[in-house]
């Protein structure tokens, strides 16, 4: 019962997760949005964080493949500018990135939360093959933004002993133990500008200001 409970609070903190997004925009536009960052490939882990409970807000994975793409599960972060099919947001320039990063760590009068990025460099392989399994998953119902992930990229070789979780800290935590992940905060100064103060976390958990 105490379990039960425990998950069922969890489930109702996952405030940026919202319901099943039924968007699937033309072809036309994804094929015209389409962005190459280039090599090396990587995947970004997000993990948005209400500063003033602690409890995870949401979970999304950028995927630098053979285009870079933002997969979104039930997210409620919008840009015109970035076509959506099934939750996975293409055109991801850094321009877009910016503006989810914004959209996530915000300081407000009723509201405070940060982002932790870790962020790991793949393969070609297997960067595209994780790009495959996002575009392939389709919507994600509503509080499934950590449990969706977490069941992507443990399908790939090499992600067997990733956590399974429907809670974003939890599966963020297990990500972070993998062999050559690169973690920093990201947090919005309480100025009511859009810029960002970028804290890089080295190996030991020590902070660090750029």
């Amino acid at each position: 019962m105490v379990r039960f409970a425990l998950a069922l609070f969890g489930l109702l903190t996952l405030a940026a997760c919202g319901g099943v997004d039924n968007t699937y925009a033309p072809q036309e536009k994804v094929d015209a949005a389409r962005y190459v960052e280039g090599p090396p490939t990587y995947i970004v882990l997000y993990t948005g964080v209400n500063d003033r409970n602690g409890s995870g807000a949401h979970s999304a994975l950028l995927i630098n493949a053979s285009q870079r793409v933002l997969f979104d599960p039930a997210g409620s972060y919008e840009n015109p500018n970035v076509p959506v099919q099934g939750d996975v947001h293409y055109g991801i320039t850094d321009a877009a990135l910016a503006s989810f990063t914004d959209f996530h760590a915000r300081d407000t009068a009723t509201e405070k939360f940060h982002i932790i990025e870790r962020k790991l460099y793949v393969s070609p392989q297997t960067a595209e093959l994780i790009l495959q399994r996002v575009q392939a998953n389709g919507p994600v119902p509503k509080a499934q933004c950590a449990n969706s992930i977490s069941g992507i990229l443990r399908g790939v070789p090499g992600f067997e002993g990733l956590k399974s979780s429907w809670f974003p800290i939890a599966l963020g935590e297990s990500f972070g133990k993998l062999p050559g992940v690169q973690t920093r905060k990201i947090t919005e100064e309480n100025d009511g500008s859009e810029n960002h103060n970028v804290v890089f976390i080295d190996k030991d958990g020590n902070p660090t200001k750029i």
